[in-house]
C-alpha cells in the first residue's frame, strides 16, 4: 500500500463556529457565525489559515478565499439536535 502523504496534520478548532447550523431557526441562533464576529474589528491578518483554505468555508472579515488551499478544509455539524 502506498501513502500519498508523508505526514498529516490536523487543526480542530472545537466551538469555534463558522456559520450557522442548518436548524439555526429552530433555537433561536440565526445568524450566528462566532469566528466572524470574533474577527470584526480584527487589523491582523492571518496568512497562514487563509492559504491553508479557511476563508473557503465561510467569508470571513481578514480572512479571504483562496483558488488553490494549502490543505483540506471541511466545516462540520453535530448529528445530534441543537
Amino acid at each position: 500500500m502506498t501513502t500519498p502523504f508523508k505526514r498529516i496534520h490536523l487543526i480542530v478548532m472545537d466551538s469555534v463556529g463558522i456559520g450557522e447550523g442548518p436548524d439555526a431557526a429552530a433555537f433561536n441562533d440565526e445568524g450566528s457565525h462566532t469566528l466572524k464576529h470574533t474577527l470584526e474589528g480584527f487589523k491582523q491578518k492571518l496568512p497562514h489559515l487563509e492559504q491553508l483554505g479557511l476563508g473557503n468555508i465561510a467569508p470571513l472579515p481578514v480572512v479571504s478565499k483562496v483558488t488553490h488551499p494549502g490543505a483540506f478544509y471541511t466545516k462540520l455539524s453535530e448529528a445530534s439536535v441543537g
